[in-house]
């Protein structure tokens, strides 16, 4: 695939949708760790971490941005989760007492997990979900009941 400069290079990239770009990256940048990669005018942002990246626009509808163009935005029920967003970390606890100190909601706090992860789940401060999670084992899915779809490779 071509790479682009203009682009994050992760194959999935979620965007998430907050009522001011500035803010929501500032938070981003100082509560998970993200580093802001690249802001296009007032509207969006593409924080990263690690090798992951997701964009911060504008939104709800309604703010101005045209959700009918852009497909972002759709709305689910007041107070109902349509989304999450997983990242991994190499160390969750120290993640998570960043999190928790610079004001993250904390939904979940870390546990550890028979799928071989550690994990933590908090809210942003535009209500959305994230999961960090770090590896603390190499367990075979068929170990906690998971089943390969597809072989690697």
């Amino acid at each position: 695939m071509r790479t682009n400069r203009s682009m994050p290079s992760s194959t999935v990239i979620p965007v998430l949708l907050y009522p001011d770009v500035a803010q929501a990256v500032e938070w981003l940048c100082g509560t998970f760790g993200f580093t802001e990669h690249l802001r296009i005018g007032s509207h969006r942002s593409q924080p990263t971490v690690g090798d992951g990246s997701v964009v911060v626009a504008a939104g709800p509808p309604g703010s101005g941005i045209d959700s009918k163009k852009t497909g972002e935005g759709r709305r689910s029920h007041q107070g109902e989760m349509n989304h999450s967003v997983m990242v991994r970390v190499p160390n969750v606890d120290r993640h998570f007492e960043q999190a928790k100190k610079r004001g993250a909601k904390i939904l979940q706090p870390p546990a550890d997990y028979v799928f071989g992860e550690r994990q933590y789940t908090a809210e942003d401060l535009g209500g959305h979900m994230w999961t960090f999670s770090q590896p603390i084992a190499d367990v075979a899915p068929e170990e906690w009941g998971g089943t390969v779809a597809t072989a690697p490779g």
